[in-house]
C-alpha cells in the first residue's frame, strides 16, 4: 500500500493571533500590544485583548481620553495602594482564639515605600483630588456615580470631575516620574 506523500511547501505563519475568538457575550475589551513572552529576540510585540468590564483606567486609556503618561501614573498609584493594603491588620477580639495561628508579617520595605508615594500623592492632590483618585481607581467608580454620591446631578458636574480626574492623572504622572513639569515660555 502507497504512503500520502507530504507536501513540501508546508508554510508555517510567522504572526500568532493569540487572541480568543470566543468572547462571552458582554465582554468589554480592547486590543493592546505588549512584549511577548514567548519571543526569541527580546523587543518583539504581540497583540492581545485586555478586559475593561471593571478597568475605569482601561477604558479611558483605550478610548485615547488619556495619554500613556496618565495611565502609567494612574496603575503605579494602583500597584502603590495594592503593595500598601496588604499591611497589618487590626485583631479583631470577636474570633476565637486558636493556638498555633500565624503571626501577623511584619511591614516589608516595599510596602513602606508605597505608603510614603501614597502619602506624598495625597499632598500633592490635596483632599477632593485624592477622594476622586481613589474612587475611581479603587473603588472602580464612574463620573456619574461620583457625581451621584455627592449629591451633584447632571452633566455638567459630570464634565468636571472627568476633567478634574485628568488633572489628577496629570500629577500621578509627574509624582511617579512618568511626565516632567512643562515650562511656561515668558
Amino acid at each position: 500500500m502507497a504512503r500520502a506523500k507530504r507536501s513540501k511547501h508546508h508554510r508555517l505563519a510567522k504572526v500568532h493571533d493569540r487572541r480568543s475568538k470566543d468572547l462571552p457575550r458582554n465582554a468589554e475589551v480592547a486590543t493592546v500590544e505588549v512584549d511577548d513572552p514567548l519571543a526569541l529576540e527580546p523587543g518583539e510585540k504581540i497583540v492581545t485583548l485586555r478586559s475593561l468590564r471593571n478597568d475605569p483606567l482601561g477604558k479611558l486609556h483605550s478610548r485615547r481620553q488619556i495619554d500613556e503618561a496618565q495611565f502609567q501614573g494612574g496603575r503605579a498609584f494602583q500597584e502603590d495602594w495594592e503593595k500598601a493594603e496588604r499591611g497589618p491588620q487590626a485583631v479583631d477580639p470577636t474570633r476565637e482564639y486558636v493556638d498555633g495561628g500565624r503571626a501577623r508579617e511584619p511591614i516589608t520595605e516595599r510596602q513602606r515605600q508605597a505608603v510614603l508615594r501614597l502619602n506624598r500623592a495625597e499632598r500633592e492632590l490635596g483632599a477632593d483630588g485624592s477622594a476622586l483618585v481613589h474612587e475611581v481607581l479603587i473603588l472602580g467608580m464612574t463620573m456619574e456615580q461620583i457625581g451621584q454620591r455627592r449629591g451633584l446631578l447632571g452633566q455638567r458636574w459630570i464634565d468636571y470631575f472627568a476633567r478634574r480626574f485628568r488633572e489628577c492623572l496629570d500629577r500621578l504622572a509627574l509624582i511617579y516620574g512618568f511626565a516632567t513639569e512643562r515650562r511656561s515660555q515668558n
